[in-house]
């Protein structure tokens, strides 16, 4: 009876450690790191390896497009009556920029009003000589000698008004007013001349200069050392000081093939459009230019970098329950790509969008 009683009591003990052991168990679940409304607001780049770019900063000064210019000289001498335009001004064709008034037009058209009556004197006695020559009153030879006489006339007042045209045309007047006009639409970019100045058709100084600044061109010097770094199609970023905030872009389009003797640097040319017309010419600029080493380095995003404490970090990805804070080592900061001298492989997943939210949260568990 006693050993029934001690198996009875065994078994009652095993029941009871199986029930004790059941109620003590607990099913656990992971709780994911990045939740379905986070995953929507962050970023995740692949870390990729590439040629390291390098940027080559040069300053240069911007300049009108000599292949849209217009420059406009005197014709005649005189003095200028008015001026009606500015620097910056624009201008449509055909619009009256300014009057001059001239002595060589007012004798343009003396010289015009003499041949023009001495042709139609030669005109009449040529008419004379031919109605007698016709009736054989007068010889062939006194026919063909006014018939010379007459030409000779019409020569003369041709070569007159093709004078008169050179010096501006319908544009001039008997009184010797001379209107000098634009040939083409644009801005007025150099003006050279003034009210009550007297000028000369001879001077080589330009009274305007007309471009259309839509487009327009920026030379820099590039020194020797760098010239190298430099080759056409390279794209370039543009700032002045009137629009510190606000970037350019153009590409490289000639490098000069000689170095100016003076300052022993090659001139390069840069080619922009110019919206809103907001760079004008003699403005300084500052200059970036890209350009690509043949050394390979890790890149990533810029913005997934994380600088805390003296030291940078970035947030690996390995799923949403797997984030890992990496110190690295930066290599060079290039505008919005960054590339890694150590701290992370190639094929690796880093949070490059508000990836300090989870950098965040991670440090104060860590902590």
């Amino acid at each position: 009876m006693k050993k029934f009683n001690f198996y009875i009591a065994l078994i009652c003990l095993f029941t009871l450690t199986q029930c004790a052991n059941r109620s003590t168990t607990v099913i656990t679940k992971r709780t994911p790191l990045i939740s379905d409304s986070l995953q929507s607001i962050i970023s995740i780049d692949t870390v990729k390896i590439d040629n390291i770019e390098n940027q080559l900063n040069l300053s240069g000064e911007v300049n009108f497009d000599e292949n849209k210019v217009v420059k406009i000289f005197p014709n005649a001498s005189g003095q200028v009556l008015s001026v009606n335009v500015s620097v910056g001004d624009r201008i449509k064709k055909g619009q009256l920029l300014a009057v001059i008034k001239s002595a060589d037009v007012a004798a343009n058209y003396a010289d015009l009003k003499n041949a023009t009556s001495n042709a139609a004197i030669a005109a009449k006695e040529f008419k004379n000589a031919e109605q007698l020559y016709k009736n054989g009153i007068s010889s062939e030879k006194e026919y063909i000698q006014a018939k010379l006489e007459y030409d000779k006339a019409e020569t003369e007042v041709n070569k007159v008004q093709s004078g008169i045209m050179i010096n501006g045309g319908g544009k001039t007047n008997a009184g010797g007013m001379y209107m000098i006009t634009a040939p083409r639409n644009g801005y007025i970019v150099e003006k050279n001349v003034t009210t009550g100045s007297f000028i000369r058709n001879d001077n080589s100084q330009n009274l305007f200069t007309i471009s259309d600044i839509q487009d327009v061109w920026i030379w820099a010097n590039v020194f020797e050392a760098d010239i190298q770094k430099v080759k056409l199609n390279n794209e370039a970023e543009i700032t002045t000081l009137a629009y510190p905030d606000k970037i350019f872009y153009g590409k490289v389009d000639q490098i000069n093939a000689v170095l100016d003797p003076a300052s022993k640097a090659m001139k390069i040319r840069i080619v922009l459009p110019n919206p809103g017309m907001l760079l004008k010419p003699q403005m300084f600029t500052k200059i970036n230019i890209n350009h690509r080493e043949n050394e390979r380095a890790l890149v990533i995003p810029s913005k997934a970098i994380v600088f805390d404490g003296g030291k940078n970090y970035v947030l690996v990805y390995k799923n949403k329950f797997n984030i890992q804070v990496r110190p690295v080592d930066i290599l060079k900061v290039l505008g919005d790509q960054t590339y890694i001298k150590s701290g992370l492989t190639e094929g690796e997943l880093v949070i490059s969008k508000n990836q300090i939210l989870l950098y965040n949260s991670l440090s104060d568990n860590n902590s």
